[in-house]
């Protein structure tokens, strides 16, 4: 049975470095809304609001439907929108992991998000007090927390296949 890894966090804590990360050791499909997004608004025009997520739940089904294991990467800060990632993998019969990474150091994070460069060409990034502003929604289900605060990019993939009880050496 495949499984999607579905990711969640504010920007600046280390979504991307960690699920890029699990992709890699577990050989799966990576799913990144922010990619996503700016090729919609290169390629269409378009002023995205919902429409990153609603093409990539069709991506993740297709790949999830073949069996392949994805790693969905994306703030997911509605609780509607975890729901609609549970149901990419319920209507194709794939398990489902919850994980919220987060900073708990906000002077780090605050670092973190001012001194970073987008490896996506055109991606305008958020500032500080975007983030701050967000709206982003507390938790109802169980999900996996990792906490980037004072740990290397290296510590935070290994506590985090730790929690997912996978092995982490790298294959």
């Amino acid at each position: 049975m495949a499984t999607l890894f579905i990711f969640a966090g504010l920007p600046g804590t280390g979504k991307t470095t960690l699920s890029e990360r699990l992709a890699r050791r577990v050989s799966a499909v990576h799913l990144r809304i922010d990619t996503v997004e700016q090729a919609l608004r290169d390629l269409c025009h378009l002023e995205v609001e919902g429409e990153g997520y609603r093409l990539s739940y069709r991506i993740a089904s297709d790949n999830l439907r073949m069996g392949m294991d994805v790693v969905a990467d994306s703030c997911n800060p509605l609780e509607l929108t975890r729901r609609e990632w549970e149901q990419v993998a319920e209507d194709t019969g794939s398990h489902f992991i919850n994980i919220e990474v987060v900073c708990s150091d906000g002077r780090e994070h605050r670092r973190r998000i001012e001194s970073r460069t987008s490896d996506i060409s055109g991606l305008k990034l958020p500032l500080w007090r975007d983030i701050e502003d967000r709206e982003y929604h507390s938790w109802s289900k169980d999900r996996i927390i990792i906490d980037t605060a004072g740990r290397s990019a290296a510590d935070s993939i290994d506590a985090l296949m730790l929690a997912l009880g996978i092995s982490h050496e790298t294959p």
